[in-house]
């Protein structure tokens, strides 16, 4: 409710205090977008024309544009200090130059818009024959967000010439629950592979990198090769895999059953994907859970996690490389001292993405440290 309506009812019941309310500040655009008040806006909740520079402003690509995300937003636009450090500060409403965007690739083959992946390729590859391939995979609680946010995130890698980049869209909870959300991303990845050869591709060099949500789906694509019920029998080229050859997972959720306290609610974004409450639902809970499909054949692991997140626990990466780790899987886990869900997440945490990318997928020299980073380093 904004301040004049506020003064008008007010006015009638007690006019004695108008002045008192008269003094209040009106609302912020914020506080007017966000309908239901809970502290961040999902794009639908943004007017019409704002809602393109959704992608830009959800620096952390986790569906949601909480208050910090937009006050920095209003600094750097009233000439203060720009957000800067942090591996999302590329995206841009545009592509950058020298990157040439195929939107809307139909993976499915159903005509549904979730299912559809953006293909971002440079115009002058910078290597010698097929090129490798980073894959985005958007956040949001797996009940927001679209693909249009990971473009931010793979064509910075892509204007290298280096790269090749997808963003892939998937069917949220709202329409879906589990394992739609993975049968989708699988279904994408085959696309990919069987369409290499026409966009300049190489199907045996694929990465896949996601945030939140998006960082459980990539992580899911990591450990789940061959597990018959997450396959799925979606789109035309099922007779191909779906195996990744990295991943590099930012503060994905690991293990359903012990996030605890209000991701067991009937109506938490967990809840919402599996189709019911998390504790009451263990079997379908555990076949969401990276954790539970780790073997010693699974694809390596990059994990960014920082250890004051408020959405996802710090200790669901620590669960995961703990599982990887004994499993032999080769695993390192970058945790950001002071960093948040995304947040804070500094000029490191881009170098080590950058160069994990370059040592899978190309063999470029360079080690990626196990460890911490501070936030904002």
């Amino acid at each position: 409710m904004s301040a004049r309506l506020l003064l008008s009812v007010v006015f009638v019941a007690d006019t004695a205090a108008v002045t008192f309310v008269a003094a209040q500040a009106p609302a912020s655009p914020f506080e007017r977008w966000d309908a239901n008040g809970d502290g961040k806006l999902v794009r639908e909740e943004l007017p019409e024309p704002l809602r393109r520079n959704f992608e830009r402003i959800d620096t952390n690509s986790d569906g949601f544009i909480s208050k910090e995300e937009d006050e920095a937003v209003r600094k750097s636009r009233s000439g203060g200090e720009r957000p800067k450090g942090t591996v999302a500060d590329p995206r841009s409403g545009r592509v950058p130059e020298g990157v040439k965007k195929i939107a809307d690739l139909d993976y499915a083959g159903t005509g549904n818009p979730r299912q559809a992946l953006d293909l971002y390729l440079p115009e002058k590859p910078a290597l010698e024959g097929p090129l490798p391939v980073v894959v985005f995979i958007h956040g949001g609680g797996w009940q927001n967000g679209d693909k249009s946010g990971g473009g931010g995130r793979v064509a910075p890698l892509v204007a290298t010439g280096r790269f090749a980049g997808v963003s892939i869209g998937y069917r949220l909870s709202g329409e879906s629950q589990w394992p739609a959300q993975i049968h989708d991303c699988k279904a994408a990845i085959r696309w990919i592979k069987a369409h290499a050869s026409k966009h300049g591709l190489d199907p045996e060099r694929i990465a896949v990198w996601g945030s939140s949500a998006g960082g459980h789906l990539v992580a899911m694509l990591g450990v789940s090769d061959g597990v018959a019920e997450l396959e799925g029998t979606i789109g035309a080229h099922t007779d191909r895999n779906a195996r990744v050859n990295c991943v590099v997972d930012f503060f994905g959720p690991a293990d359903l059953l012990t996030m605890g306290g209000k991701h067991d609610d009937a109506a938490s974004p967990e809840s919402k994907l599996i189709g019911g409450a998390v504790q009451e639902n263990p079997d379908k809970a555990k076949s969401a859970s990276p954790v539970t499909h780790v073997t010693a054949d699974d694809a390596p692991f990059l994990i960014v996690h920082g250890d004051q997140d408020p959405a996802v626990p710090h200790g669901q990466s620590v669960a995961l490389e703990k599982k990887l780790e004994a499993a032999g899987v080769p695993v390192i886990l970058i945790t950001v001292e002071g960093g948040e869900h995304g947040k804070k997440f500094g000029p490191s945490v881009e170098k080590a993405v950058t160069a994990y990318l370059g040592q899978q997928l190309i063999g470029e020299p360079g080690a990626v440290a196990d460890g911490a980073v501070k936030a904002g380093e």
